[in-house]
Parts: C-alpha cells; sequence; structure tokens
C-alpha cells in the first residue's frame, strides 16, 4: 500500500553525488599533472610538438608569479629542451640515448641535467643561499670536524687534482654543500660535498667519481662567489657522470 509520498533513497544519492566527486577530482589531478613536461616532443621528432587532445587531458595555461621580483611563468608552454646533446643509439622508437661529444657534460645517462633557472637560490630576504665562507663569515666550521681547506683533493685514479681553497656552505641551512678546488691550472672548481670523502688525518679529500685530469672539465661558475640552480644541475651531473664515463672500464657490463 503507497503512502502516497516520493521514497528518497539518501544512501543511493549519497552514493552517487561521491563518484561524481571523485570522478571530477581525478579528471582535475590527471590535467594538473600536465602542467610541466608538456606539450610532448614525438620520439624520433624533436621538430614537433604532440599536444594531449581533449579538455580531459590537458589543461589551460596557469600563470605563477616567481618570489623576489623573477617575473611569471605560465605553464604549460611550447618552451623546449633546445640542447644538441644526445642522438639516438638505433631508429627503434624508445632507444637509449648516447652521448655525442664529452659524455660527461652532454646531459645524458647519469649526467643527466634539468634546464633549470640561471639564479641563485635565495632566502627569504634575497640573498644567496649557498656562499663560500669568505663570504658567510659568521659561518665556521665545527670543533672537533677535519676543516678541509688545504687539503690536496685526488681523484680516482689516486693524482692529484688541487687543493680546497675554501668551503661553500647552505646558510639558512648551516650545513656544507660544495668543497672549492683550486685547480693546477689556476682556475676553480666546485666539488659537491657528497662526492667527497675526507680524510682528516692524511690531510686528502679522495674522490672516486672522477680522475684528477677530469677536474678540468668540470663546469665553471659565471660568479666566483654565487652559484646558480643551472650551474648546481651541470656540476653535480658532471661528477655523477663519472660513475659511468670517467673511464673505459667503468661503460664496460660487468660479465
Amino acid at each position: 500500500m503507497s503512502s502516497g509520498f516520493l521514497e528518497i533513497d539518501v544512501a543511493f544519492i549519497a552514493l552517487i553525488l561521491f563518484f561524481m566527486f571523485f570522478l571530477g577530482l581525478v579528471i582535475y589531478l590527471r590535467r594538473e599533472d600536465r602542467r610541466e613536461g608538456y606539450p610532448l616532443e614525438e620520439d624520433g621528432n624533436a621538430q614537433s610538438l604532440r599536444v594531449p587532445g581533449g579538455f580531459l587531458f590537458f589543461p589551460d595555461p596557469k600563470s605563477f608569479a616567481l618570489p623576489h621580483g623573477r617575473g611569471t611563468v605560465s605553464v604549460p608552454n611550447a618552451k623546449r629542451d633546445t640542447r644538441p646533446i644526445a642522438a639516438k643509439r638505433s631508429v627503434v622508437p624508445g632507444s637509449p640515448l648516447i652521448p655525442t661529444g664529452n659524455p660527461m657534460a652532454d646531459g645524458v645517462g647519469p649526467a643527466a641535467w634539468a634546464e633549470r633557472a640561471n639564479v641563485p637560490d635565495v632566502d627569504s630576504h634575497g640573498k644567496p643561499k649557498i656562499v663560500p665562507m669568505r663570504v658567510a663569515k659568521n659561518i665556521t666550521i665545527a670543533e672537533g670536524d677535519p676543516d678541509p681547506r688545504g687539503m690536496k683533493v685526488v681523484g680516482t685514479d689516486g693524482a692529484a687534482a688541487g687543493t680546497v681553497s675554501d668551503v661553500w656552505v647552505d646558510r639558512p641551512e648551516s650545513m656544507i654543500r660544495y668543497l672549492e678546488v683550486s685547480l693546477s691550472g689556476g682556475s676553480k672548481v666546485l666539488l659537491p660535498i657528497t662526492m667527497a670523502l675526507i680524510h682528516g688525518a692524511q690531510k686528502t679529500v679522495e674522490v672516486e667519481a672522477i680522475t684528477a685530469a677530469q677536474f678540468a672539465g668540470v663546469p665553471k661558475l659565471a660568479n666566483p662567489d654565487q652559484v646558480t640552480f643551472l650551474e648546481e644541475e651541470k656540476v653535480c651531473a658532471y661528477y655523477g657522470g663519472g660513475f659511468l664515463y670517467a673511464t673505459a672500464e667503468r661503460s664496460e657490463p660487468l660479465i
């Protein structure tokens, strides 16, 4: 017998609303995660840009204001990586890339680096975070820890590359980021502290990543007292690439 009132299944309506909300959330997140790295380049054809079709897959450009008066950036955009750094091993799509010149500077494999902004990382006051201790005079080496300044730097071949002339610190974090190495030719390069093994008793800094001669190829800094995002990428990639490319034996299979 009907009561004459419209019966409503509240639980079913709640389930439908939840499903619609969840579907909308998935679509929104899938569109937003395509802001960076899109449009895509066709594999094997760097001259063409492949834009994912449909509003469900490709978001409208959005502008973001950069801090410290560094302008704005809009993503996604048509900016492409223009570095002529690699060549296909074969014509098969998806084939690994091989270096075309200096394997530790070409940005391929373990030596890969991203085209980050060529500006230094700064603190809340707009001052560069990572600077040598000759600039950050209020920071000192902790008592009891070996001071690497003046120590000899040796490469993976056991030969001397130079001496540590300064220590680069992250001022907000109060930690060492790089060692500054003065080479025999007079130039100076950065050495990531994560790539250095400091032997306090022997007064040496051992570097397993590259040989002594390869220190001359470490990317140089435009400003001797600060390092940019892009320069950090290139410096760290150079040492990282050394674990595969520094010697011929490292590039060969183990078996």
